[in-house]
């Protein structure tokens, strides 16, 4: 090796020395020896560790993310034009971290805590760890507050608790996101914090997302953390860990937080590009094979505290895709076998007109019945289980065979039990009304109604449901006789 070759290396070396009056201090600093997609391979920082921050002498910034024999993966946080091969690194020793706190509230940032809005940089005093332990079993208490999404079918059929981690699925374009936004929206007044983060989506739909919760006055509670399609790879591996991190920090506080992650499956493909850039050996579907503790790691974030800890808690709806409804996928199976349930969206129900378009024989909810107020989970009770019933039964319809006069009525209160249950997109419903239309379908005060009636009969009593003042306490009784006397008025004596 001649003189020639290896001077360069030596004069970076000489560069980290730097003299004090009582002594010498060594101080490593390496160089980038290649960059492109988003990552850079760095040599001479033997002492690099995982996930430590790194800054680069063209204003940079990365994260080591891999670390070698000879060069250290880094994924670029920051990255300037003027970064190219030989530009000098510096270790920091620090972790990535981002600030938190109420000031967050009504903002779009990136992952690193930049703000997108054109607004000033938030002033918090607070920084969270992006990437850390989920907490002690311990430190959990039970779910037993319900978290209302104002949908029909959720609230009723697929309740969710607070605390809990209910995964959204289905293909593309079948609702999930609109439900996810459905579920912000009815935290308004509820004392619930909310994060949304966008990874990976269109700027369109960025906007689109924002001006929806503009518009229902949603933004107030809610931050929107946005890596979008143009972002670094680096970023959008980072968004959902930071969004977990400020909804961390509230949970913390006491407070109840809920977080959506839109969409884990553009997570795990970039997770997937960036192991396959750095050399990391592919296994099933070419993700690498720590895809599913890296998703689990995330999930087992989103708890419910024990009121030593604070009480607070942090629900999760982690949104994935299907292809042509497969969901036995490697990234859908295995975040079904993370999560507390799932809401599964078919594009069948979609294209036949029932919206929101959610599959009741494939959904389910393992934890959230025990989180219902006790006036709904009574009268939800066999609701499930009849209109389960209902659709067996309408399968033998299409063969023209003639019925008994009981299943002939099971199948009409049946498709009766359909109509309610369809619902407008962004159009969160009380709970209240869900319990008076929950008792007079159960009492029969339905029956009859022809499909072109339920939506003004639908609407006429969701009004008088929000002018009486009742509440879920008043008895049973007392909203059967207000019911009826409603129907009454709306000419359903």
């Amino acid at each position: 090796m001649s003189l020639a070759s290896i001077a360069p290396a030596l004069q970076r070396q000489a560069r980290c020395i730097d003299d004090y009056r009582f002594g010498v201090r060594l101080a490593e600093q390496g160089w980038v020896a290649s960059v492109g997609d988003g990552i850079a391979w760095i040599s001479g920082i033997p002492s690099a560790a995982m996930d430590e921050i790194l800054e680069l002498e063209d204003g940079s910034r990365g994260m080591v993310f891999h670390l070698g024999a000879n060069h250290v993966g880094a994924i670029l946080l920051e990255q300037t034009p003027r970064l190219t091969a030989g530009t000098t690194v510096f270790l920091t020793g620090q972790r990535l971290s981002i600030a938190t706190g109420d000031a967050l509230l009504g903002r779009v940032i990136d992952p690193l805590g930049n703000p997108l809005d054109g607004q000033p940089e938030p002033l918090l005093g607070g920084r969270r760890e992006l990437d850390v332990l989920s907490p002690p079993l311990v430190a959990r208490d039970f779910v037993a507050q319900p978290l209302l999404t104002g949908n029909k079918i959720v609230d009723t059929l697929i309740p969710l608790g607070k605390g809990q981690r209910q995964l959204l699925i289905g293909d593309n374009g079948t609702g999930k996101t609109s439900l996810a936004l459905d579920a912000v929206i009815n935290q308004r007044d509820k004392g619930v914090c909310c994060v949304y983060v966008m990874i990976g989506q269109k700027r369109s739909d960025v906007v689109r997302a924002l001006d929806i919760l503009r518009q229902h006055n949603a933004l107030a509670y809610t931050t929107l953390m946005v890596a979008e399609a143009t972002a670094l790879p680096g970023l959008k591996y980072l968004a959902p860990f930071a969004g977990c991190a400020v909804a961390e920090a509230w949970m913390g506080q006491g407070k109840d937080v809920l977080v959506v992650y839109d969409d884990l499956s553009t997570h795990a493909r970039t997770y997937r590009e960036l192991s396959l850039l750095l050399r990391r050996p592919p296994g099933r579907e070419a993700y690498p094979g720590d895809i599913f503790y890296l998703h689990a790691r995330l999930l087992e974030r989103s708890t419910c505290l024990a009121p030593s800890r604070g009480g607070g808690s942090m629900t999760a709806l982690p949104i994935v895709e299907t292809e042509q409804g497969e969901i036995a996928a490697y990234i859908p199976t295995n975040l079904i076998s993370i999560t507390d349930g799932q809401v599964y969206f078919d594009k069948r129900l979609f294209a036949g007109g029932f919206l929101p378009a959610i599959d009741v024989t494939r959904s389910v909810s393992r934890i959230g019945g025990k989180a219902q107020y006790p006036a709904i989970k009574s009268e939800a009770g066999r609701m499930k289980l009849d209109y389960l019933q209902f659709l067996e039964l309408e399968v033998f319809t299409r063969f023209g065979s003639k019925l008994e006069a009981s299943m002939e009525a099971k199948i009409q209160r049946g498709q009766l039990l359909r109509e309610i249950l369809k619902q407008e997109c962004l159009a969160p419903l009380a709970i209240e009304f869900q319990l008076a239309w929950m008792i007079a379908f159960n009492e029969g005060l339905l029956d009859g109604m022809s499909a072109q009636d339920v939506p003004a009969i639908l609407h006429g009593l969701a009004q008088r449901t929000a002018q009486s003042g009742l509440t879920l306490e008043a008895g049973r009784e007392a909203w059967r006789a207000r019911v009826a006397v409603w129907l009454g008025e709306l000419g359903r004596a």
